[in-house]
């Protein structure tokens, strides 16, 4: 089997598949689904928010069909959004270490059919996104924008992070527009501390990168904030932290609530106390560990929820 990226997950059912499509799944990373339980968990926050909104306690059979509507989207557009960003980080992507063996600049794929890979899975996004009102449909095809000019971000800016964090978590905005048909101050309040928490994990992913980084022109936050990363990544977690719980208290949400929170609070603490900016293991680590941290975070939203 051809070798992939260095941070690949091993994983059985893919080494299982036949070799033709081995490059497809790399370049779609579903091999590595943490981004999956990155985009996933902030549509299952909106989603309950919005349960809350309405005084629901999200245990109708709608509710369900969403959940599986939403982690069906986080697979696909996922993948759509990886392959873009290949198609345009290709020659960026030879130049690093990391990244030199994905489909594209290690030859397995060719950019014609990778742009055949996107428009497929855009068109099955679609499909998923009309099932929802119409309000939804609107504000989900709108995150198009912020996945387009992601690509570009690394090249303008040195907070690419922060663009991250906007793209990323827009799914706690359709999540909660899919259950009401509306936008609320509170789910706006959690977009904000879910953007500050991309901005502490995807800075940890960053330091992996950053040597090569620098030597290509890249910007990021890991390179930005150096050697004072661990002081900003804890200050981006507190703030995260604090709007996430505005925003759940801005629904009435109680102290079984605040009890969950501390939980993911405490996960993001040990994130910060362990962080080893110069060891790319370790880096990758803690952002692989931010899908509990965000299971947490669902977790609390889903007892506030049925417990008040």
């Amino acid at each position: 089997m051809t070798q992939g990226p260095g941070d690949t997950v091993a994983a059985h059912w893919v080494t299982a598949l036949p070799p033709r499509w081995l490059p497809f799944v790399q370049l779609m990373r579903l091999d590595r689904p943490i981004g999956t339980w990155l985009l996933f968990w902030p549509c299952v926050m909106g989603l309950i928010l919005g349960a809350m909104a309405d005084e629901r306690n999200f245990t109708d059979w709608r509710d369900i069909y969403y959940v599986l509507l939403f982690a069906i989207g986080a697979v696909v557009m996922r993948g759509a959004g990886c392959a873009f960003n290949d198609i345009m980080d290709k020659d960026f992507d030879a130049q690093v270490a990391r990244t030199a063996g994905r489909p594209i600049p290690s030859g397995r794929v060719s950019v014609k059919q990778a742009w055949a890979l996107v428009a497929v899975l855009c068109w099955i996004g679609f499909g998923i996104l009309i099932q929802f009102n119409w309000f939804a449909v609107v504000l989900g095809a709108s995150s198009l924008l912020l996945v387009a000019a992601y690509p570009f971000m690394k090249r303008v800016t040195f907070w690419p992070q922060a663009w991250l964090g906007l793209t990323f978590n827009w799914g706690a905005l359709l999540g909660f527009a899919a259950e009401t048909g509306r936008l609320d101050w509170p789910v706006l309040i959690l977009y904000a501390g879910l953007l500050f928490w991309t901005l502490g994990y995807d800075t940890i992913y960053a330091h992996q990168d950053k040597e090569d980084d620098a030597l290509i022109g890249v910007k990021s936050t890991a390179l930005l904030l150096g050697g004072n990363s661990r002081k900003w990544i804890l200050r981006f977690y507190t703030i995260s932290f604090t709007l996430i719980l505005a925003g759940g208290f801005a629904e009435h949400a109680g102290s079984p609530f605040a009890f969950m929170l501390l939980l993911a609070g405490g996960h993001m603490l040990w994130q910060v106390r362990i962080l080893k900016i110069d060891d790319s293991a370790n880096c990758l680590m803690l952002f692989r560990a931010n899908r509990v941290t965000g299971g947490l975070l669902a977790t609390a939203f889903l007892v506030a929820c049925w417990f008040g």
